[in-house]
């Protein structure tokens, strides 16, 4: 049907979109373990895109990942009826997570797109200024912390490849798509990770700053002993990830 072939068009081009956001992250990563100070969260990467005249590119990513995370909003509520109930349980909840992750890109890329910086900071600060602000917070980074669990399980355990359609790939290029991605949904889980214990931290400490995205915990990382060689193979394992999610547009099933 031309609605269906419509949608799938639209999802892939989120998928390609949600690649490119991760590799200019990947890259931006990289610059801030050379010494380089520009933001390296998901905002400042999306910034970066606007400041060079590409506010088009970021309204294009952010339809494109809000289709995504409508996809996949569907598929948590009514989806996946074709494997076993508790397989089916396990995929609505995996769905449930890529809503959260599809629309905070999208929501980001919008707010860039209209002028504005999608900042964390700023809420955290004002949540942080209530009474019941750090309990809040403190929670926000704990549920973080189980989301990289999850995407480390994902990737270990490679979960990721029950979503892929891999008829008519060569073997080869199955291979390489699960390697990439066991590598780069590990290389996730260490990125959401950190972002959940600066959070923690930041609730623990009150102070926001510490909060405001993953350009705080990445520089928190490069001033550590070996942290520019720590930072340089996370921001590889990111860029991994952005391959691999750029196969994932055209192996996932849709």
């Amino acid at each position: 049907m031309p609605e269906i072939r419509g949608f799938s068009l639209l999802a892939r081009i989120g998928l390609t979109c949600y690649a490119v956001v991760h590799l200019i992250v990947a890259w931006l990563a990289a610059q801030v373990a050379l010494g380089d100070h520009e933001k390296a969260d998901k905002a400042g990467a999306l910034q970066l895109v606007a400041s060079g005249g590409g506010a088009w590119l970021l309204w294009l990513v952010a339809a494109g990942t809000g289709v995504l995370a409508l996809w996949q909003l569907t598929e948590a509520i009514t989806g996946h009826r074709h494997v076993s109930p508790r397989r089916r349980r396990v995929r609505r909840i995996t769905s449930g997570v890529e809503v959260v992750l599809y629309g905070l890109v999208a929501y980001s890329a919008g707010k860039t797109a209209a002028g504005g910086s999608g900042k964390a900071g700023s809420v955290v600060a004002t949540v942080l200024a209530e009474p019941w602000g750090a309990a809040a917070v403190t929670t926000a980074g704990a549920a973080v912390i189980v989301v990289a669990a999850f995407l480390a399980h994902r990737g270990i355990r490679k979960k990721f490849v029950h979503d892929l359609d891999f008829r008519g790939a060569s073997p080869k290029v199955r291979l390489s798509t699960e390697r990439l991605g066991q590598i780069g949904w590990c290389a996730m889980a260490i990125t959401y990770g950190t972002v959940g214990v600066m959070f923690v931290l930041a609730a623990d400490r009150y102070d926001p700053a510490k909060a405001g995205g993953l350009d705080p915990a990445l520089k928190t990382l490069a001033v550590q002993p070996y942290g520019q060689a720590l930072l340089l193979t996370l921001a590889a394992g990111i860029a991994v990830f952005g391959v691999f999610a750029l196969l994932e547009s055209r192996f996932r099933k849709i």
